[in-house]
């Protein structure tokens, strides 16, 4: 028996030496074979049909960061695609308007369990159950006021003076709820934007201002934040709309109100936000890995709703926890928020809970139905090149 464990024990120690040389090189090739596939998948979007005619994802392994990038961000210059240049996050605000809500209730300023009727009296009654916690997951039955009777004819007369927020709920007041508060889930714009009016009904001070110091502070995003003056600052990546096979630039279609007030528009806090690539990927490791608010509002944060999609919906299976949602794919696990707007951008910004993983992915026009299979098919290369070789 002695005799025999000899002869096995040196050849389990060379395997596990052999195993322990390969396996970096083996993570080298997987990482190689991954980011391989993300830019054939970028490539694959711009070849399609009326698809983006640019796109750009930023994935960070550990400090490791890499951009990969297919078309160009201006059609008429022919400009590239940078990770520093500017860009309208669409709904990914949202995640902003979470992460902020959330940072006050690790401070005790808000609870989950605060409702409109508490901190916002003048919205419609059937409104005044609805707390924070439904809000951010998206089960208040709150509708929509983007899809309300009357919001189509007003953007389309005022597109270039939008009014003051809690107008902007007006048009949803008199629309019946989804569902009694708490017992359904449906994403609707304006959720977020009644977060942002509590935040501002405890603090006194503009939404805006709150996430400067709580959110975009705290995590260095130096060019984040809801725009005032141009709607976008120089330089930036152009968003476009297809109109009869012609890419038309929209990017500034949404310019502030009157006065240059940083209302972000018809959008404000549920979609009017501007960052970069390289913000937005900071944003999704620092909101994931929970540096702006403690473990315990965390877990509230993650308790996730399955079947609870972001729209339009990302890669794999998603669940909707708080102002986030989770995207289990074929790789592993990510949490995130997408987003999209007329005005040419679609986006997809998630990470590892740890924040040590992370990736962006931006194209430069709204989703459509024929294009979304091979967006989301993008997005989950994205996710598999931010996971390869762990």
């Amino acid at each position: 028996m002695a005799g025999s464990h000899a002869g096995i024990i040196p050849a389990c120690l060379v395997s596990l030496l052999c195993l322990a040389v390969a396996s970096p090189a083996s993570g080298v090739t997987g990482e190689r074979a991954a980011d391989r596939a993300l830019d054939r998948a970028l490539e694959n979007l711009v070849r399609l049909p009326e698809g983006p005619p640019g796109a750009i994802a930023v994935i960070q392994r550990g400090g490791k960061r890499n951009v990969h990038t297919a078309g160009v961000a201006n059609v008429e210059t022919g400009a590239p695609l940078r990770a520093g240049d500017h860009m309208r996050i669409a709904s990914v605000s949202k995640a902003f308007s979470g992460a902020l809500a959330l940072a006050m209730v690790d401070q005790g300023v808000l609870s989950l369990e605060d409702t409109i009727g508490e901190l916002l009296p003048d919205l419609p009654p059937t409104w005044h159950p609805m707390t924070l916690r439904q809000l951010l997951q998206h089960t208040s039955g709150m509708p929509d006021y983007t899809q309300a009777p009357g919001f189509a004819d007003a953007l389309a007369d005022s597109p270039e003076a939008a009014p003051p927020p809690a107008a902007l709920l007006d048009y949803a007041a008199g629309v019946p709820l989804s569902f009694p508060p708490g017992t359904g889930y449906k994403y609707s714009n304006s959720e977020n934007i009644a977060v942002a009016m509590m935040v501002e009904a405890v603090t006194g001070a503009s939404y805006e201002h709150a996430v400067r110091v709580k959110v975009a502070a705290p995590l260095d995003l130096r060019r984040t934040g809801m725009p005032q003056g141009i709607l976008i600052p120089d330089p930036f990546i152009h968003g476009y709309l297809w109109d009869q096979g012609i890419a038309q630039d929209y990017s500034q279609w949404f310019p502030p109100l009157d006065g240059g007030v940083a209302w972000g528009g018809w959008a404000w806090a549920s979609g009017g936000m501007v960052s970069t690539p390289a913000d937005l990927n900071r944003f999704a490791r620092g909101y994931a890995s929970g540096r702006l608010f403690g473990p315990g509002v965390q877990q509230e944060q993650t308790q996730f709703l399955d079947g609870g999609e972001s729209d339009p919906p990302g890669p794999g299976n998603n669940a909707a926890g708080l102002g986030v949602f989770r995207y289990r794919t074929r790789c592993g696990t990510v949490v995130g928020h997408t987003g999209s707007i007329p005005a040419g951008y679609t986006q997809f910004a998630a990470s590892t809970p740890n924040g040590r993983r992370s990736a962006t992915f931006t194209i430069t026009i709204q989703f459509t139905d024929e294009i979304l299979p091979a967006l989301r098919r993008a997005e989950a290369r994205a996710v598999c090149a931010a996971l390869a070789g762990r």
